[in-house]
């Protein structure tokens, strides 16, 4: 019977972790032990892959061209979640200092973009930034400029699109960590004799660090890897990471190198999740 209930036990495991475990295998494990085999060979002379063991993919990482693409990602993906922080921050506590009703609907607006197509969003960005778009002609009908500004493909533009189409996945966690914390705290920090601002560095902000960092994580990874801001509002002109992923399987058919790039992005990103591991093991 012992038994009996033991196998009853492990197929009621099976039946609840199956699913999971399929998706995992088949749509995670699988392809990224054939992007780590595919880094091992080169590229056939007309695309492909050769099967034939080489280091080559590895060396070309270190190429100038590839880290000058490294080092501009990492900048932008760094601007725009900075700002994203500067601006979330804020945001996330009226939130969670406003009354209950008035939190469902402010969070609603928050994710609402989010209901709407993500090329949609971007294109919408393209009308109002053009030449004779949104922006310019309003600056031109109150006389501030004289002739329309190229406001589209440059690196602040990227930015201006990654800060909005990310912004909601900062303002949540940060307002999850914010609305666990306690008010006691920082009446006792004002009973004490602490000003708003000794209250906030010493109090609210060390114990929402790690809403801070989780939100961070969240506006970093996908700005960093993201490849259709920078064609669409960059124009091609600033190539990220994601750009030369891309071109590396669907225009040079270098897999075997494109497979290396994904390699090196997934060490990255693994690098960050263990940073934001260890601040909240220290939080």
């Amino acid at each position: 019977m012992r038994s009996r209930a033991r196998r009853s036990r492990a197929l009621g495991r099976l039946v609840f972790l199956g699913p999971g475990l399929t998706y995992l295998i088949v749509l995670l494990l699988v392809p990224l032990a054939l992007l780590i085999g595919f880094t091992l060979f080169r590229r056939g002379r007309f695309g492909g892959i050769v099967y034939e063991v080489t280091g080559e993919n590895f060396t070309r990482l270190i190429d100038p061209l590839y880290l000058e693409v490294l080092l501009g990602s990492l900048k932008l993906a760094g601007i725009a979640t900075l700002i994203t922080l500067l601006l979330g921050y804020p945001t996330a506590y009226l939130i969670a200092r406003l009354p209950g009703r008035w939190k469902t609907v402010a969070l609603v607006a928050i994710v609402l973009p989010f209901w709407t197509n993500f090329l949609i969003r971007i294109y919408a960005w393209i009308v109002l930034l053009s030449g004779p778009g949104l922006v310019n002609g309003v600056l031109l009908d109150l006389g501030l400029i004289e002739r329309p500004l190229e406001l589209l493909y440059n690196q602040g533009t990227i930015v201006v699109g990654l800060v909005y189409s990310y912004l909601p996945l900062m303002v949540l966690p940060l307002y999850a960590a914010i609305e666990r914390l306690d008010p006691q705290l920082r009446e006792a920090s004002a009973n004490l004799g602490a000003s708003p601002a000794r209250t906030f560095a010493s109090v609210t902000l060390p114990l929402t660090l790690p809403g801070v960092v989780t939100g961070c994580l969240f506006v970093f990874v996908p700005s960093f890897g993201n490849f259709i801001i920078p064609e669409l509002l960059g124009g091609g002109r600033s190539i990220m990471v994601g750009n030369l992923i891309r071109d590396q399987f669907l225009k040079a058919r270098d897999w075997p190198f494109g497979s290396t790039l994904v390699l090196a992005l997934l060490a990255v990103l693994v690098v960050l999740l263990l940073l934001q591991a260890w601040s909240a093991r220290r939080a």
